[in-house]
């Protein structure tokens, strides 16, 4: 079987039946049972935060049985010494999303030597056995970005576009995609490149810097709207650029993340765009595939039944999952995570 079902009761059957097998071609760590443990990578972002709650409720609903959830603040020191905690309380399964994909490697391996299965949530790991990559097609990220400012600006202008940490498999894909698209497709739009660590204080400042040096930038790529939202539209504001969309020199703005607070943005005129990264399906999917992990379950490329595809990878699988355009239009969609969220 290489498929599973979209609805938690759906998957839930699916992966007991699979539980009934014989591994599955792979040793299983007690088949049906063990311990999860789950690393969040922070939580000084909107996004995380979302992930988080999503994650608890799986783990509530009982898809596993997880060990206390560890946070690494994006540290990749915190990350390995939190691993080794969940090693020595017995996991048998863990899932993480490191935000150095390289730094991990050796941790991996060491996994993999005591046949610990790993899910990589959002990041792809750069070496290392990977049960599953559980992300979005991160390079769509960058092109659809892209497409989207090409066809607002007329294929002319200047655009910002406030990068993520480009050690990252995330910085990386969505930098490369979009100054792919632009140099194929928009020739005629300057793209000012703005590498930030994922830090929104350092895209503020690189950003008012070359607002000093261009005032006729007319467009911003934000990769990360959890981090870069807030800062940017404070900027812009600061500086009386903050024009509603329609309106004389307004500066079209996308995003990716999808986060209640782009959403209100949207309604509100504030930015035009972003691309809806599932906060919801992150987790539903670690969790599934922890499951599956533990039962000895393998799958294979191509598409699945929850509307993603997965694909091979050098040191495993992937499973992309769909990252929606969000504009005006369907802004209100109550298919998007983000209007799922229970009001606080």
């Amino acid at each position: 079987m290489t498929r599973l079902r979209t609805t938690g009761t759906a998957a839930c059957a699916v992966l007991l039946a699979v539980a009934a097998l014989t591994g599955c071609n792979r040793e299983s760590n007690g088949a049906g049972g063990g311990k999860v443990g789950i690393d969040m990578p922070r939580t000084d972002t909107d996004f995380w935060n979302s992930y988080q709650q999503y994650l608890e409720k799986g783990v509530d609903k009982g898809t596993v049985s997880a060990l206390p959830l560890s946070n690494s603040q994006n540290d990749i020191s915190k990350l390995v010494a939190n691993v080794q905690a969940f090693t020595d309380q017995g996991a048998k399964a863990i899932v993480m999303a490191p935000q150095d994909t390289g730094a991990i490697s050796s941790t991996l391996e060491q996994l993999e030597e005591k046949k610990i299965p790993v899910v990589s949530v959002d990041t792809r790991p750069d070496s290392g056995k990977i049960y599953m990559v559980v992300r979005a097609d991160n390079r769509a990220y960058g092109t659809k970005a892209c497409e989207y400012l090409g066809e607002k600006l007329g294929g002319k202008g200047r655009v910002a576009e406030l990068q993520g940490d480009l050690s990252s498999i995330n910085g990386r894909d969505r930098s490369q995609a979009f100054a792919s698209c632009m140099k194929k497709k928009y020739p005629g739009i300057k793209v000012h490149e703005l590498p930030t660590d994922w830090k929104g204080d350092v895209a503020s400042a690189k950003l008012q810097s070359l607002l000093a040096q261009h005032k006729d930038i007319n467009g911003i790529y934000m990769q990360a709207g959890g981090v870069f939202l807030q800062p940017t539209l404070a900027l812009l504001e600061q500086k009386r650029l903050l024009k509603p969309a329609g309106s004389d020199k307004h500066i079209t703005i996308i995003s990716n993340d999808g986060i209640p607070e782009e959403l209100d943005a949207i309604r509100s005129g504030k930015i035009d765009a972003t691309l809806s990264q599932p906060a919801d399906l992150y987790a539903q999917w670690a969790l599934n595939y922890a499951k599956a992990a533990l039962d000895g379950k393998t799958f294979k490329p191509g598409p699945t039944d929850h509307g993603s595809n997965i694909v091979k990878i050098e040191n495993g699988l992937e499973d992309q999952l769909p990252a929606p355009l969000v504009t005006k239009e369907n802004v209100d969609d109550k298919k998007l995570w983000a209007n799922q969220l229970e009001k606080k």
